[in-house]
């Protein structure tokens, strides 16, 4: 078996062992920030940086939401990281935006967060805030989850059933499930461009 082949046979293996009814909380919680006029703050490092970019495009359009995510911010990030530390950045930009318990915060990381081991730490400390405000918080993370899953409303596990792929499964799946979610009937808004040329 080539390496492309093995690749995509994992893949299948750990999107089978993904907990639907999970995605299936994620999409109702989302719904109900949305419902009751709560805007999304989607939060992740490196790889997950860039999912929360996109993420932020597909719920604005497709689904309706007032969507931001700090890191499209460069001038601020890199302010607050110079200025006052990378463990304060998102926290501080929370801080600044007024989250309130109305609002979401939505999580993209492999490990979740973890202050014991440093890893991942400005992302614990904006959730300690979200649960101070009581804001709803949401997450698509590998591992065990890390801090994220321990806090979250609702929360999607992808299982690491790969050791030596965790991070290049965690992230190309979270893609997966962050379209379903902009997909399901519970959030999408307005149709995707190519799916509504072809009707």
């Amino acid at each position: 078996m080539s390496f492309a082949q093995s690749f995509l046979a994992e893949t299948v293996q750990v999107i089978d062992s993904i907990d639907a009814e999970a995605i299936e909380r994620c999409a109702v919680g989302l719904a109900d920030v949305r419902e009751r006029g709560g805007r999304l703050f989607i939060l992740g490092v490196g790889g997950s940086a860039g999912h929360a970019s996109h993420a932020v495009n597909d719920f604005r359009k497709l689904c309706g939401f007032e969507a931001y995510a700090p890191t499209d911010n460069v001038s601020e990030l890199t302010a607050r990281a110079n200025d006052e530390g990378w463990e304060t950045t998102f926290v501080e930009w929370l801080r600044g935006s007024r989250l309130r318990r109305e609002d979401g915060v939505l999580v993209f990381s492999v490990g979740g967060g973890d202050l014991e081991r440093n890893i991942s730490a400005n992302l614990v400390r904006a959730l300690e805030w979200a649960s101070e405000v009581g804001a709803s918080i949401f997450g698509v993370v590998g591992r065990d989850g890390g801090y994220s899953a321990r806090v979250a409303t609702a929360c999607v596990v992808i299982p690491p059933r790969f050791p030596e792929h965790v991070t290049p499964l965690t992230e190309g799946l979270a893609a997966v499930v962050w379209h379903l979610l902009v997909s399901h009937p519970a959030l999408a808004a307005a149709p995707t461009k190519w799916e509504s040329t072809t009707r």
